[in-house]
C-alpha cells in the first residue's frame, strides 16, 4: 500500500491513528516540532504509547525546534520515551558543522508502516485561506526496511556521544538500495542526502530523470535555488521539446531565499522553462513528476541548504497511478491557486528590486562557498 497525502490535514489524522494503534515501536523525526495544537496532539499520543510499553524514539533538529526541543525531551522522557536533539544550538561557537541540520521528516511505526515527506509537526497557518501545499507518502512493504534502517543508523550516530547510557549496537539490517516492489506492483526507493555516503543522491536522481525526460516535467518546490548542473538539465530538457514547469513560492516567507530565486528566473524563462507562483497559501512542497511514471516526494528543497548541507529523505516512486495522482494535484494548484510568471513580469520588476535579487543570490553563493565549501554552485 502506498498513499499520497496532500497537506497536513490529510497527514496528521493518519499519523495520529498510527501512533495510537502502535504496539512495539515508534520512530519520529522532524525539523520543526512546534508547541501548538498539532504538536500537543502528537506529543500526547507519543506519551500514551510510551506508557503502554511501546518503544518511542524522537529526533528533532536543535535549530528548527529551538527551546521546545528541550521541553519535549523532558516531557516525553518522563513517560519513558527517548528524545535526541540533532545538533543543539551553540551559535556562539560558530562551527561550520552546526549549519548541517536534520531536515528530513520520517515516521516509522512497528517497522511495518512508514511516512516520508515534507510535513513538519506544525499546525496550519491561521492567517491563510487554506493549508500549506505540502505532501507526504505512507509506505508499506520492503521500502519500510530501508526507512527503518536509516532511522536506526541515525539514532546510533546520535547515541555515540551519550556517555553513561547503554551502548546501542550498530544497525546491520539489510537495507533497500534499488527500487522495491510494494503490494500492488509499485516500485519505490528511499533517497537520502547526508555528508558521507549520499552527498548528491537526491540531486543525481533528479538530473538523471531530467536527462531522460521525453514529454513533461513538473516540479513543485518551496525554496528553489538549484546549482548550475541542475539548471542546465532543466534548460536542456526544455530545448529538447519537453514541457518543463516549475511551481514555486509566491508568498514572501524567508527574504534571502525568496529574492535569490528570482535572480534565476531570467535564465530559466529564456531557456523555455515555465514558472508559476503559488499564491493561495504557503508552498512547502518538495515534489516532482516526470513523464508518466516517475515521481518523488520528500523533504529536500532544490536549494543549497537541502542539496549541500542538510540531512534529507525523499521517496522515489515509479508507478503511473501514483504519478497521475500527484500530477493531478499539482495541475490543480497551477490552474486555480497560482499565477504564471513570464518575461513581462520579470521586466516589470523595478531596478532596485532586481538589484536586491542579485544581492540575495550573491549572499547565498558566498555562504555556500564558505559553509559548504562548494564554489561550483
Amino acid at each position: 500500500m502506498r498513499r499520497l497525502l496532500a497537506t497536513g490535514e490529510q497527514y496528521f489524522p493518519l499519523l495520529l491513528d498510527s501512533i495510537r494503534s502502535s504496539r512495539r515501536s515508534i520512530h519520529l523525526e522532524s525539523y520543526l516540532y512546534e508547541d501548538d495544537a498539532i504538536g500537543r496532539q502528537v506529543t500526547e499520543q507519543l506519551a500514551q504509547a510510551a506508557d503502554r510499553g511501546v518503544r518511542v524514539r524522537v529526533i528533532v533538529d536543535g535549530f528548527g525546534s529551538g527551546e521546545h526541543a528541550r521541553r519535549l525531551a523532558r516531557e516525553l522522557g518522563a513517560h519513558g520515551a527517548q528524545v535526541r536533539i540533532y545538533r543543539p544550538e551553540r551559535w556562539w561557537r560558530m562551527q561550520r558543522r552546526l549549519f548541517r541540520r536534520l531536515h528530513r521528516k520520517i515516521a516509522v511505526i512497528d517497522q511495518a508502516l512508514a511516512f516520508v515527506g515534507g510535513v513538519n509537526i506544525i499546525a496550519e497557518p491561521d492567517d491563510e485561506p487554506g493549508p500549506r501545499l505540502d505532501f507526504a507518502v505512507s509506505c508499506e512493504g520492503p521500502i519500510v526496511s530501508a526507512i527503518g534502517l536509516s532511522a536506526d543508523r541515525l539514532w546510533w550516530t546520535l547515541s555515540l556521544s551519550r556517555l553513561g547510557e547503554p551502548k546501542v549496537p550498530f544497525p546491520r539490517r539489510a537495507g533497500v538500495r534499488n527500487p522495491q516492489r510494494l503490494p500492488g506492483g509499485v516500485r519505490a526507493a528511499l533517497l537520502l542526502r547526508d555528508n558521507l555516503l549520499h552527498r548528491r543522491t537526491i540531486e543525481r536522481a533528479y538530473t538523471q530523470a531530467l536527462g531522460s525526460a521525453r514529454r513533461d516535467v513538473l516540479i513543485a518546490n518551496a525554496y528553489f535555488i538549484p546549482g548550475r548542473r541542475f539548471r542546465a538539465a532543466l534548460i536542456d530538457a526544455a530545448r529538447r521539446g519537453v514541457r518543463v514547469r516549475l511551481l514555486l513560492q509566491g508568498k514572501l516567507e524567508h527574504v534571502v531565499q525568496f529574492y535569490a530565486q528570482h535572480a534565476l528566473y531570467g535564465q530559466l524563462l529564456a531557456g523555455g522553462v515555465q514558472i508559476f507562483l503559488y499564491t493561495r497559501s504557503q508552498l512547502h512542497a518538495k515534489a516532482a513528476v516526470i513523464d508518466e511514471d516517475w515521481a518523488t516526494i520528500g523533504s529536500s528543497n532544490l536549494d543549497p541548504y537541502s542539496l549541500l548541507m542538510a540531512r534529507e529523505a525523499n521517496v522515489l516512486v515509479r508507478d503511473t497511478t501514483f504519478a497521475a495522482q500527484l500530477r493531478d494535484r499539482l495541475e490543480q494548484a497551477i490552474a486555480s491557486e497560482s499565477t504564471a510568471f513570464g518575461p513581462e513580469d520579470l521586466s516589470r520588476r523595478s531596478w532596485p528590486t532586481r538589484v536586491f535579487d542579485w544581492i540575495a543570490f550573491g549572499i547565498t553563493r558566498a555562504a555556500i562557498a564558505i559553509i559548504a565549501r562548494d564554489r561550483n554552485y
